[in-house]
Parts: C-alpha cells; sequence; structure tokens
C-alpha cells in the first residue's frame, strides 16, 4: 500500500462519476479542504459529508442516480480523515466545536449559505453539530438537514459493534478491513473499486475520530430534516434510532429503508438518497 496506489483508487472512484467534476481546495483554519464539485454552477448548493474513512467519492453513486441534476453538489474530504485534504499543522480538529468552525469555514470558502447539509454516519454526526450551532448563531445558514444512518445523534452504538470495529481502528490493515466490512454488509456483494479505495486508506495515519455529546435536537427542530436509517445496520438499532429521532424531532421524515446496510448506504442506495436530496 502507498499513496500512490490510494490516489489511483480515489481516481478510479472519482472517474465514475457522470459530467465533469471539479476539484477546489478550499483554506479553513484547520487545513485546506478537498471539494469535489459537480452539478449546474447556479443551481442551489448541496454539501456532502461522507462517512469515518469513506472519502468523498463515496457520493458517486448518487450524483449518478440524479443528486446533481437539481443542485450544485460539493462532496467533502472530512479533514483529517483519508482523502485530499490537509491538516494544518499544529491545528488538529479534536472537539465538536473544531469541527463547527471547520464546516463554518469550508462553507464561507463554498460562498456562504443557505445550503442543503447531508452527511453519512459520522458525517451526519458532524452536520447534525453544525446544524445545532448555525442555527442558534447564523439564522439562513442551513436551509435543510439530510442525516443518513446517523451514528451517536438519536442513539449509542452498539457494543458488539464497537468490539468488532476496534482492532480495524486501531491497528488498521487491508484484511481488517475487508474483514469488517464484510462482517456489516452481512457478506453482501460490494462494489470491488470502492473496497480497493478502502482497503487503500489503511495506510494513512491512525487518526482518532473525534467524540462528544450528541447534538442538541432542539436546534435541529429550527429546520426541516430529513433522517434514513439503514434496516441492516449493526452500528445500531435502526427501529430503536428511528423511535428516538421521532421523538426529538416530531415534525422531521424520519424512515428505515429495509434490506441495506450501514457503512455501504450511500452506494446501495443511491437511487433513494439521490430522491430524497433532491425533494
Amino acid at each position: 500500500m502507498s499513496r500512490t496506489s490510494f490516489r489511483a483508487a480515489y481516481d478510479d472512484m472519482l472517474g465514475r462519476w457522470p459530467g465533469p467534476v471539479e476539484g477546489v481546495e478550499i483554506p479553513t483554519p484547520y487545513g485546506v479542504t478537498r471539494v469535489n464539485s459537480c452539478g449546474p454552477a447556479g443551481a442551489p448548493p448541496l454539501v456532502l459529508l461522507p462517512g469515518g474513512g469513506a472519502t468523498s467519492t463515496v457520493w458517486g453513486a448518487c450524483v449518478a442516480a440524479g443528486a446533481a441534476r437539481s443542485h450544485r453538489v460539493h462532496a467533502v474530504d472530512l479533514v483529517g480523515d483519508p482523502g485530499l485534504s490537509v491538516p494544518a499543522p499544529g491545528r488538529a480538529v479534536r472537539t465538536p466545536g473544531d469541527l463547527v468552525g471547520w464546516l463554518d469555514a469550508l462553507l464561507d470558502g463554498l460562498g456562504g449559505g443557505p445550503v442543503t447539509l447531508a452527511g453519512h454516519s459520522y458525517g451526519a454526526w458532524i452536520a447534525a453539530h453544525a446544524a445545532a450551532h448555525a442555527a442558534a448563531r447564523r439564522a439562513g445558514r442551513l436551509d435543510r438537514l439530510v442525516l443518513l444512518d446517523p451514528t451517536q445523534v438519536f442513539t449509542g452504538l452498539r457494543p458488539g459493534y464497537v468490539l468488532r470495529a476496534l482492532p480495524m481502528l486501531v491497528r488498521p490493515t487491508p484484511a481488517r478491513i475487508r474483514s469488517f466490512l464484510a462482517w456489516e454488509s452481512g457478506g453482501a456483494v460490494l462494489d470491488p473499486a470502492w473496497t480497493r479505495l478502502q482497503e487503500e486508506t489503511a495506510d494513512f495515519p491512525t487518526v482518532r475520530p473525534v467524540t462528544g455529546s450528541r447534538p442538541d435536537p432542539a436546534g435541529l427542530r429550527e429546520l426541516p430534516v430529513d433522517v434514513l436509517f439503514a434496516g441492516r445496520a449493526r452500528c445500531h438499532d435502526p427501529h430503536r434510532a428511528a423511535r428516538a429521532a421521532r421523538e426529538a424531532l416530531p415534525d422531521a421524515r424520519v424512515d428505515v429503508l429495509p434490506g441495506v446496510s450501514h457503512h455501504a448506504l450511500p452506494l446501495t442506495a443511491a437511487g433513494e438518497i439521490a430522491r430524497r436530496l433532491a425533494t
């Protein structure tokens, strides 16, 4: 494994996106963030945050399914995660507040707002924290929030999932990543190009994911919110999480999509996700 082979796998996934893709590096206090953009230049902006380690390229299937027809899509490589974003020396992202500050600067670099902000898994946790802060601080910053199988937002992680993921997180190897994804997906057939890119992330320095409290749901109630849970998710009980989401956000649209697992959700449910993003 090497950064060269990672870049080849990254470019392979990005090359599957329909139409021209513009790669932009946006400076923030926490480093330079890579954003892959496509869709009509004058269309309403849609900002997509991937799950941990997934990179912005995971959104290509959603773009192909129509997410960029009505929006200018901006798919983000999370700063500090595998991808083409470059963290600032001595300015690591360590707290939810740091993540909110990073995303706020990123949105400024993209032209401000209002934007539709969508995230998957860890990206959904970041999006929810940003929305909770933005609702209280900067009215009009966000137009809509879409959370795709959000983790640590409405319920916690299953202990069995954490134990299974721990070896991969502590000392990632291609074999451990491949084994974990096969277990989490229930042995479903996964896109080999995506699996290859996930395996290539093992070469990146181990970065401790930011942890912290759940976002305050009171802030989220100021926005239209759409929440979609993966029916076969192993990270949490999706039906319990959906009940908690409905209780916390009674005006939100909350659904459980049967037959799909957590990590590959943006790939395996691209059509359904694109429909929701375009709403």
